[in-house]
């Protein structure tokens, strides 16, 4: 789900200083029963009326995900109740992951960097509404026919409203030449995605942008005239005693030691560990569950107006309030029966994290793996926490499935060429009977696949996914998500 080289050696002795390499965390044996119970409760997110639930534990979801580390922070009642850490730093290697081990968070780095741009906002450095250029010093955001009717703003930005491109970034191998974050923001080499533009009326309509995150990360620094990583760590980090955590991009020798080896969705190591992100605010944070953790219980803080809150009650009312779609500023918001949830994903090359909390701090998680398939491991995590702490976030989506003959299920059995993540890839669809089951090869693992309606069909890890038939009723395409489409091989 999901920041440049060049100031970050500038700020590698601060930063080090302010997150000195901590020997790691003893074991402590915990005597919960919801931890066993948690352990062993791992299931589908997306389940089907009339079929008993399976149930699984999390170390086989992780072998069976290719995913060598998992850690966990679980917020209860206002704090952080427990943590713990499962598997090894790399594959194939001894090294236990720890509570302290450091992960990449992926795009969890934009609420991060949020929170630090509303601390901006209340201290009068940037403004939620006025235009992203008026801040912009080092570079300007094109203006054009869409930018004249409606200007990109910092509130437009953190809610993904600005009609701004780029989705997100697969990131810098080791060693590679890395990129200013003007020339990112123009597409210009060597960086190694499109330029960032407007191409919709800002305001009009949803979508996620990691390219207008890193224009609001080139504008904080332009109005402060500090590298991202120390003024980062100044507005949030440190008040919110993320000490482990750090936005320096490459991660310093020092803290290599402890830090989680990224891994492909075959279970094979990324080349240098982990892919390097000049894209700070949008995927350059390292940090871990607890850090999360303690961010999440910052704005439980917040919510309440403690009186040692990071944000002040206004803009805390408008940071946790829907702006576009079911987003508010730097996180989604979800309104369930027993409560308001914030959260957000991240997924970097190799590494997936998922954080959520109550508004009110009854409850909430830190997930973080360094497996490319982690994203669906958290999915269950996710719905094994809700089974044993009686969350409504989390808690399976129960479907109704159309019963297949073996002759229908065939016709949706093939090959198609997967487009829309990047670079193409290969979904087989294979059909044992009247069951369906749906892969990505090295990338995700065989799981069922049903079919909904005649339109409508949905894999237990997906949401419902939409497909066209031909005229002899054989599958021709299935939409995925937003912007990526399977098309059946010829």
């Amino acid at each position: 789900m999901h920041a440049t080289r060049t100031i970050a050696f500038a700020a590698l002795a601060l930063i080090a200083a302010c997150n000195p390499v901590e020997a790691p965390a003893p074991a402590v044996a915990v005597a919960d029963p919801a931890i066993a119970k948690f352990e062993t409760s791992l299931a589908s997110p997306g389940q089907v009326t009339g079929e008993p639930a399976e149930t699984w534990s999390l170390t086989d979801r992780m072998a069976h995900y290719n995913v060598p580390g998992v850690s966990i922070a679980i917020i209860k009642d206002g704090k952080i109740d427990w943590q713990k850490a499962y598997g090894v730093l790399e594959a194939g290697a001894p090294t236990p992951v720890n509570t302290d081990t450091l992960f990449q968070a992926g795009s969890i780095s934009k609420p991060t960097a949020v929170i630090a741009a509303l601390r901006m906002v209340e201290q009068g450095q940037l403004s939620l509404d006025a235009p992203i250029n008026d801040f912009l010093k080092s570079w300007k955001l094109p203006d054009n026919a869409f930018t004249q009717k409606q200007p990109v703003t910092p509130r437009l930005i953190m809610s993904h409203g600005a009609g701004l491109t780029v989705h997100g970034f697969p990131g810098y191998e080791a060693g590679a030449p890395l990129p200013t974050i003007p020339q990112i923001l123009d597409g210009q080499p060597p960086a190694n995605t499109a330029a960032v533009r407007v191409d919709k009326l800002p305001g009009e309509s949803w979508r996620y942008s990691g390219g207008g995150t890193t224009i609001l990360q080139l504008a904080m620094t332009d109005v402060s005239g500090k590298d991202f990583p120390t003024l980062t760590h100044d507005l949030v980090l440190a008040p919110a005693g993320m000490t482990r955590s750090s936005y320096v991009n490459p991660l310093p020798e020092a803290n290599r030691a402890n830090a989680a080896t990224a891994h492909h969705g075959d279970g094979t190591s990324v080349a240098g560990h982990a892919h390097i992100y000049p894209e700070m605010a949008a995927a350059g944070l390292w940090t871990t569950p607890g850090d999360l953790a303690r961010l999440a219980l910052t704005v439980v803080a917040d919510a309440r107006g403690d009186k040692d809150a990071l944000l002040g009650p206004e803009i805390t009312r408008q940071m946790l309030t829907t702006q576009i779609g079911t987003w508010g500023l730097g996180f989604e918001l979800d309104q369930m029966s027993d409560g308001q949830v914030f959260s957000h994903g991240g997924s970097d090359e190799g590494f997936e994290a998922f954080l959520y909390a109550y508004t009110d701090g009854h409850g909430g998680a830190a997930i973080m793996t360094n497996g490319q398939n982690g994203a669906a491991l958290a999915q269950e995590i996710r719905v094994a926490l809700a089974a044993t702490y009686g969350w409504k976030y989390g808690a399976p989506e129960m479907r109704e499935a159309v019963a297949l003959t073996p002759e229908r299920a065939q016709q949706f059995a093939g090959d198609y060429v997967l487009d829309g993540f990047g670079k193409p890839m290969t979904l087989i669809i294979t059909a044992e009977g009247e069951k369906l089951w749906y892969e990505v090869p090295t990338v995700f693992p065989k799981q069922r696949f049903y079919v909904a309606s005649d339109t409508q069909a949905f894999a237990v890890t997906r949401p419902t996914l939409a497909y066209t038939t031909n005229r002899a009723g054989q599958v021709d395409t299935i939409e995925v998500s937003a912007g990526a489409f399977a098309k059946r091989k010829q």
